[in-house]
């Protein structure tokens, strides 16, 4: 019973460590906090992608494009985050994810201004984590109503 149990806990463990992904940010908690949201959006993608759409006024197909470069859901939201908080278009940020894919997220957001430890490096760790903790809520994001829980009221300023 013990050996099967062992066993069990094994493979599970194996499938979760499996479905992390590198983001190679530079900091150890923005990468949990994307792989949180990369699960977060598997349970239902139809609506990250309708969510993600609303909140950086950008297309499903743009969206779809970016999925099918590879992209993993975590990654979309870093890429329109990180457009959003340099003020580049998100297909800049895109064409340098293509180009330095290897080198990490923390080289890219780098690349687009976004400097280790900035204050504009503290908002994407901050709104990492509040995407995370609203993902992680059992509402996937979709019952902010009451105006708390997307962040929107600052994005209408940055522009």
């Amino acid at each position: 019973m013990k050996i099967r149990t062992i066993t069990l806990l094994a493979l599970l463990f194996a499938k979760v460590t499996i479905a992390q992904i590198s983001f190679n940010t530079g900091s150890t908690e923005l990468d949990a906090d994307l792989n949180s949201i990369n699960s977060s959006a598997k349970l239902d993608l139809a609506g990250f992608k309708v969510e993600l759409a609303a909140t950086y006024d950008i297309s499903t197909k743009e969206l779809d494009g970016m999925f099918s470069i590879g992209m993993q859901a975590g990654e979309v939201y870093l890429a329109l985050e990180i457009g959003e908080i340099a003020d580049k278009p998100v297909s800049s940020v895109v064409s340098c994810y293509k180009s330095n894919k290897s080198k990490g997220w923390g080289y890219i957001a780098k690349e687009m201004g976004i400097k280790p430890g900035s204050a504009e490096f503290h908002e994407l760790k901050g709104k990492t984590k509040t995407r995370k903790d609203k993902g992680n809520s059992g509402k996937n994001g979709h019952s902010n109503g009451n105006g708390n829980g997307n962040g929107n009221s600052n994005k209408g300023g940055k522009k």
